[in-house]
């Protein structure tokens, strides 16, 4: 399998509310906007080397997040997003702390429910490290 491309999909019941918390409070960056006759109605975001596509979905039911899905974002201060988060008014469920595995997490969900870690590699973890 050659994979070109990626990007997670959310079904959103609140498109609005969704883009305000990934492209306002989170800062995700528009990549392209879709619809039909003047209706916004998806919009593709820059995450890293991936992409996070909201669509609106109002007849979805039960958190987006529900089960398995979790979006991982890695960022180059855990403690400096999860600051700029709360002032921003978003209820962290997990704090910024470094793991058993050596990686700093901070956990918040989106308001569909969607789970999200933003995730941290310190200088001295053992296995991995952030090119600068």
């Amino acid at each position: 399998m050659d994979v070109l491309s990626m990007r997670t999909i959310f079904r959103c019941r609140d498109l609005a509310a969704s883009r305000r918390f990934w492209e306002d409070t989170l800062g995700l960056t528009v990549a392209r906007e879709y619809g039909a006759g003047g209706e916004v109605t998806g919009v593709v975001l820059f995450a890293g080397g991936g992409f996070v596509e909201l669509t609106s979905s109002p007849e979805a039911t039960g958190p987006s997040g529900s089960g398995s899905t979790v979006v991982w974002l890695q960022v180059a201060s855990v403690p400096d997003e999860e600051a700029r988060l709360v002032r921003a008014g978003v209820a962290i469920d997990r704090s910024a702390e470094r793991m058993p595995w050596g990686l700093v997490e901070c956990w918040l969900s989106d308001p569909d429910g969607v789970r999200i870690v933003l995730v941290e590699t310190p200088p001295d973890h053992p296995l991995r490290r952030r090119v600068e």
